[in-house]
């Protein structure tokens, strides 16, 4: 998501304070963007916050005399890739739902012909009066996206939903709604991410220093290209991908039966997840006490989901595996490759740097049975794409 035009519109209400940070947020991010704010946001916020964070004249009047040759209302709408309402309080929610334009925001909004984004924040009862929802659905009837309010304790001193989401969420979905190269639509891809836990005693477990970011990308940049994405992930602290299916497990039991499951709807399946071998024989069930003594685990195998999903793998059907490796890496991977039956396996190594667990960067190497390419220093977000364009091209 760069090199966008985007249209932010900010109405009256608490949380457009919070707005501050996704304009940055989009700024950094190499877009242009342009901040239409209502009277009554004003008294939240000021402009002079969002023209510093944008590095553009905040639209307040309609009637401002500017001395620009076009209709700024209108040039603005045919530049716009995306327009973003956040918060969206019920007022404005009713205008747009009807198409009232009685303000530049909501002028705006109606001349333009891009993809829209409400996002939706307001009291509790306010949201689920039957009015609101009405008015919500026509939004969505009119081919608006509209995004769900989280819940929790709101300004106002209740507890419900109501709460708008937060700057990176609305970022993410808007990266899901910009993107206009959809080459994977009518496609299944499920991914899995993170690590899995297995239980010692009713305190402790083992499991490793996957953070799950390489899969979370791989799930967002599917999502982008239009793929209706399941991500089955182990506990993990990222925030959930905006628009997939999303699958909480803990265990390498509970993420092979997820996966399994859900193995012949799939059209592609990326299994990123750091999986546990070994798994406790026996779970105790109270905590385990120390002693002077050394303590022995006995452990057994966990099932192998990869190689369980080549040898069932359907016709057409893309497998594609992860190997992490601290030495011999594609000597190891290619053995992986073979051995699971996988289209390709995705090898990375831990000790170079910039690669690994936990950061935002990875040094990666596809392989096929005939070929392989090393992608050099990326992002996770890059790295996801360039995997998605070499694994299923063609």
């Amino acid at each position: 998501m760069k090199n966008k035009c985007i249209l932010v519109g900010v109405t009256g209400g608490i949380a457009a304070y919070k707005i501050a940070s996704l304009v940055s947020s989009l700024k950094k991010a190499d877009n242009e963007v342009h901040v239409l704010m209502t009277k009554e946001a004003e008294q939240f916020i000021t402009p002079l916050t969002f023209q510093t964070l944008s590095a553009q004249r905040v639209i307040t009047d309609m009637f401002a005399i500017d001395f620009q040759p076009d209709v700024h209302h209108v040039s603005l709408a045919k530049k716009a890739d995306v327009f973003v309402i956040a918060p969206a309080t019920a007022n404005i929610i009713a205008k747009v739902a009807h198409g009232i334009a009685d303000d530049m925001l909501t002028t705006t909004f109606l001349a333009a012909e891009c993809p829209k984004l409400i996002v939706p924040a307001m009291n509790t009862h306010m949201l689920n009066n039957p009015v609101t929802q009405d008015n919500i659905e026509k939004c969505r009837h009119y081919g608006m996206h509209v995004m769900n309010s989280s819940a929790g304790y709101l300004a106002c001193g209740d507890t419900g939903s109501g709460r708008m989401p937060e700057p990176s969420e609305i970022m993410d979905a808007i990266s899901a709604i910009v993107e206009d190269d959809r080459w994977l639509s009518g496609k299944k891809v499920l991914v899995t991410a993170g690590p899995t836990r297995e239980e010692i005693d009713p305190v402790r477990y083992i499991t490793n220093h996957s953070s799950g970011k390489m899969g979370y990308e791989l799930a967002r940049a599917a999502r982008n290209l239009g793929a209706e994405v399941t991500l089955v992930s182990g506990q993990c602290t990222l925030a959930r991908p905006v628009g997939v299916d999303f699958v909480s497990v803990t265990s390498a039991a509970d993420m092979a039966e997820a996966v399994l499951s859900r193995q012949n709807e799939q059209d592609v399946i990326i299994m990123a997840a750091a999986v546990a071998d070994y798994t406790p024989i026996t779970k105790a069930e109270q905590k385990i006490k120390k002693s002077d003594g050394d303590l022995g685990i006995p452990l057994k195998r966990t099932k192998d989901i990869l190689k369980a999903l080549g040898a069932a793998k359907k016709e057409g059907q893309v497998l594609i595996g992860f190997a992490m490796e601290t030495e011999n890496l594609l000597a190891n991977a290619r053995e992986k490759l073979l051995a699971k039956n996988t289209d390709f396996i995705i090898a990375n190594s831990i000790a170079d740097k910039g690669a690994g667990f936990g950061v935002d960067t990875n040094i990666v190497t596809i392989l096929s049975p005939d070929a392989e390419e090393a992608l050099g220093l990326l992002s996770k977000e890059e790295t996801a794409e360039e995997i998605l364009k070499y694994c299923l091209k063609g």
